[in-house]
């Protein structure tokens, strides 16, 4: 039960690009994270096979900004946007693949379904008795 920690600050990438890689990273096997994984290897005394990114978190760093000139001595500016990204590795979630992941997923969609389809039959027994309780109020005003 070890984690490592890897971050990479002022990278030279959007962080909203970078954050779509991460989503698609984060509980499968750390073998393409080449920094993590050395540091988990050399300072921790952990086998690479083992671990699995527990987190990828995409953080926004310092923006360059630059000018660029345009038409009729005007300028419009230009935003150089820099990231820093922090990944944890660690040894003891169970490594998930992206089938197992949308396995998950279709069976977690399918109980909503079933959810759904339930209400209708709860919410028609109380128009039942909407109905039936109706013609009482009608006998109490003729009466």
């Amino acid at each position: 039960m070890m984690e490592v920690r890897s971050i990479y600050k002022y990278a030279r990438i959007s962080p909203f690009k970078v954050r779509e890689i991460t989503r698609e990273i984060q509980g499968l096997p750390g073998k393409t994270l080449k920094s993590a994984i050395a540091n988990a290897e050399n300072n921790a005394n952990l086998k690479p096979d083992g671990l699995v990114v527990k987190e990828a978190i995409v953080g926004e760093g310092p923006t360059l900004k630059r000018i660029m000139p345009r038409a009729r001595g005007s300028a419009s500016r230009i935003l150089k946007r820099t990231s820093h990204i922090r990944i944890v590795l660690s040894d003891e979630i169970p490594i998930e693949t992206r089938e197992t992941r949308k396995a998950k997923l279709v069976a977690k969609r399918k109980g909503a379904k079933k959810e759904m389809k339930s209400e209708p039959n709860e919410s028609a027994a109380s128009a039942a008795e909407k109905k039936a309780a109706k013609p009482r109020k009608a006998a109490k005003l003729e009466k």
